[in-house]
Formats: C-alpha cells, sequence, structure tokens
C-alpha cells in the first residue's frame, strides 16, 4: 500500500445526470498538510470532500485515503476507514435536543456496538474524554446545556470536538464556517488550525472567504466547473492570483442571454394584461 499520501485522487470523475460536478480531478495530500478549497458554489469543492468519506462513489477515476483505494472497501473495512475522517459541516449536523456533552460523545459511536440513549450509557473514559474535548474546544462550562441554545459559533466548536472524539487522521470540513459571523468565523478556523498542529491533522476545508484562506491554509486548491485551476501554497500568494479563480468564468451564449430577453418580456406582458383586464372589471 502506498501511504505517502493522506490523500491521493486519479483523474476523480463524478457526473450527475448530464452535469460534470468533478472532471478528471488529480490532488495529492500529504500528511499534516492544511489544504483549502476555493471556488465559486458548483465549482465541485463539497462533491469532492464527500469522495473523501466515500459519502460519494465516483462514476471514474480513483480515490485514495491513508494509502487505501477506496473502492476497494465496504462494510466493516469501510467504517474503520471512515473512523479516521473526522467531518465538520457547514449547519453543524448537531441533535438540537441533545446537550453539548452527549452530542461529541456521538462522535465516538463506532467503537461501541448497539444505540446509546443518554449519558449513562456511555462508558465512563468516554464522558470523561468527551469532557477534555469541550474543555480543549473552549465549551466545558456549557457541556450540559442543549445544543440549541449555543450560538452558532459554539455549535461548530461542539461539532469540531464531537469530529476529534473520533480521534481522526484526517479533518474534513466543508464551509464550516459559512453561517457565521466574521469574529465567530475567525475563532473557529483558529480552533482547527491549532488542533490540527497539536495533532498532526490533515485538513481538507473548503472556504469561500479569500482572506481566511490565504491566512489559515498552507495551500490553496482552487476548483472550476469541476476541474482544478489552482493548486499553490499560501506563502507569497496574492489575493488578486486567487480571485482569477472566480474571475475567469466563461462568458454566457448570446442565445442564452436573448432568451433570457424574450422569457422575461412575454411575463411582463402578461403581467400588463392582467393588469388591465383587473382595471376594466373595476
Amino acid at each position: 500500500m502506498n501511504t505517502q499520501y493522506a490523500v491521493k485522487t486519479s483523474n476523480l470523475t463524478k457526473i450527475y445526470g448530464d452535469k460534470k460536478a468533478l472532471a478528471g480531478v488529480d490532488l495529492e495530500v500529504m500528511p499534516g498538510e492544511m489544504v483549502v478549497l476555493l471556488g465559486l458554489s458548483g465549482s465541485g469543492k463539497s462533491t469532492f470532500l464527500r469522495h473523501i468519506d466515500a459519502l460519494e462513489r465516483p462514476t471514474g477515476g480513483e480515490v485514495q485515503v491513508l494509502g487505501t483505494d477506496l473502492s476497494k472497501l465496504s462494510g466493516r473495512g469501510l467504517r474503520q476507514l471512515r473512523s479516521k475522517v473526522g467531518f465538520v459541516f457547514q449547519q453543524f449536523e448537531l441533535v438540537p435536543s441533545l446537550t453539548a456533552l452527549e452530542n461529541v460523545l456521538t462522535g465516538a459511536l463506532s467503537t461501541l456496538r448497539g444505540p446509546r440513549l443518554g449519558l449513562a450509557m456511555y462508558p465512563r473514559r468516554l464522558r470523561l474524554k468527551a469532557l477534555e474535548t469541550l474543555e480543549r474546544v473552549g465549551l466545558l462550562e456549557w457541556a450540559y446545556e442543549r445544543a440549541d441554545t449555543l450560538s452558532g459559533g459554539q455549535q461548530q466548536r461542539v461539532a469540531i470536538a464531537r469530529a476529534l472524539m473520533q480521534e481522526p487522521e484526517i479533518l474534513l470540513a466543508d464551509e464550516p464556517v459559512a453561517s457565521l459571523d466574521p469574529e465567530s468565523s475567525i475563532v473557529v478556523m483558529d480552533l482547527m488550525k491549532e488542533i490540527a498542529a497539536e495533532r498532526n491533522l490533515t485538513v481538507l476545508c473548503s472556504l469561500h472567504q479569500v482572506d481566511l484562506a490565504l491566512s489559515w491554509a498552507d495551500r490553496i486548491v482552487g476548483l472550476r466547473h469541476g476541474s482544478v485551476v489552482l493548486d499553490t501554497p499560501t506563502a507569497g500568494l496574492s489575493r488578486e492570483s486567487v480571485m482569477e479563480i472566480y474571475g475567469q468564468l466563461a462568458p454566457v451564449p448570446e442565445a442564452a442571454i436573448s432568451d433570457l430577453e424574450n422569457e422575461l418580456k412575454k411575463a411582463a406582458d402578461a403581467r400588463n394584461q392582467s393588469l388591465a383586464a383587473s382595471g376594466a372589471a373595476s
């Protein structure tokens, strides 16, 4: 097995109907590297991350995670690999009615057999570990508060703590600060960076905020229309260079513009006729 790379994709392709979400992505990520994926909505960032955790299966190409070809895994083998990959989502994906502590404990379910209902159902060692993890993300005093009473930034820190309960080697984060205010965004991103350095985690994170990406990542990968259009270390990289990811978009065809103008004209004519009919009736 090739264990040199934490993540390696070769000609990774994903097609939904007539849309190519990923168009032959070749990417290699070293252990401990912090990589940010940038690009417009629909550029393939989330789809790429979901392939790393096998939440999506490729139409073509190959995905290797920690030296293992994901196409060769299923059942127990796939669950074991997923336990090494933590995932932080944009909308937190917490259980609102559970406490922060209970939500964090769910990150350890892969190590247990059977369901767990309530704190008493978890071994004491895991409860202590969850409390320590909450302390690390600065939320120990909120351990017994319901998740839906916490602020957005606090909820995302609970989500990070939940992912850390897996003791992952890779941390995926899909737009983790998109729902947060700027101050909370910086707190969450700094926290992830500190923890990643402490644990030598490999991090792949999708973002929209270019300035945040430049200050946070070791490397930026730009995606456009499912293809890699930029792959470079952040050291010495200018904001203008990164913005080219967004600026070089394919022009809208003239025919499409004409069709849109016709549709708008039809809608305006229909509205005017409706108003005229209403006026005549009154």
